[in-house]
């Protein structure tokens, strides 16, 4: 039998064709749609947190009719904790969490790597620069914007985006591509928290990420060791900034990061097909036990 799920809020407002999840995620006896007038039937119910923060709780579904009893309510948000406003007073609310985090109850990583069937050889693009930024939201107060700033003066960072450079052909991908380096800050530190920055604009372009965001272990419970430089690894800006030289003038150090890419392939997630196709996935494995987020903003804040 078919599940509904349905869409309260298209994502900050944006209508876009739903996909097929069978014909391209291999999950059937799924039907997603954003027609409120299917809320009855509806198995479950997704809710952007951003979208929520919004409208307010008043934005909800109200009864009558009542809540069928079967019904999961889900909390969908991809933000940190520092830019989801408004997590207190959701607690009761919803059944499911859906989110980056490893412990929600749809749990939906930026990107994840997947072991290949055997090894095969990895060809790495050719190099021609050193260390690529890309960043859109610039704010001084953020860390990363502090650490970029002390590390510019030990060594040449091309910054792209808004305070910067254009991207080559629009791409962020095909830019970093010609660098050794790409900084893979995130805007706030959190469990959990590693988004595109790494997956996308430094793993798909085959560049190696240095991160900043939370601590190296948690990095390492979803990448080899050996696949990235961690700003915490170096007592200072200027220790890394030596480092990274270091790296540049010596090529077998440098392909030493890429050594686990004969092993593994790179999936960046596909924003929001694959959220919406891994919930109806969850719901229909889930069986009928329903339960309840009792608090939300202290579990999501820890």
């Amino acid at each position: 039998d078919e599940v509904t799920v349905l869409l309260w809020w298209e994502p900050f407002g944006r209508p876009r064709r739903l996909t097929d999840c069978r014909r391209r995620y291999n999950v059937s006896g799924c039907r997603l749609s954003a027609d409120r007038g299917r809320l009855g039937e509806a198995r479950a119910v997704l809710f952007h947190h951003r979208d929520l923060a919004l409208h307010g709780a008043q934005g909800l579904p109200r009864g009558p009719p009542p809540r069928p009893q079967r019904q999961l309510w889900v909390w969908m948000n991809f933000e940190s904790p520092s830019h989801s406003p408004g997590l207190q007073g959701l607690g009761g609310v919803f059944n499911w969490t859906m989110s980056y985090r490893r412990d929600s109850d749809v749990f939906v990583p930026y990107g994840y790597l997947h072991a290949l069937p055997q090894p095969r050889p990895f060809a790495l693009p050719r190099k021609t620069r050193l260390v690529a930024w890309v960043i859109s939201n610039w704010n001084e107060e953020h860390a990363r914007v502090r650490y970029y700033q002390q590390l510019k003066e030990h060594l040449a960072i091309d910054v792209y985006g808004a305070q910067g450079l254009a991207l080559v052909e629009g791409s962020v991908v095909k830019t970093v591509s010609a660098y050794k380096f790409y900084l893979a800050f995130e805007n706030s530190q959190h469990t959990d928290y590693i988004t595109e920055k790494l997956w996308r604009n430094a793993f798909a372009a085959s560049a190696v990420p240095v991160v900043l965001g939370p601590r190296r272990a948690n990095y390492e419970r979803f990448i080899p060791a050996n696949s990235f430089i961690h700003v915490d690894d170096f007592p200072s800006p200027r220790l890394l900034a030596t480092y990274l030289k270091f790296l540049d003038k010596n090529k077998p150090s440098y392909r030493r990061y890429f050594a686990w890419r004969n092993k593994y392939e790179v999936h960046v997630t596909s924003f929001w097909d694959e959220h919406y196709c891994k919930v109806c996935e969850a719901v229909r494995t889930a069986g009928n036990q329903v339960k309840t987020v009792r608090n939300l903003a202290s579990w999501f804040e820890s």
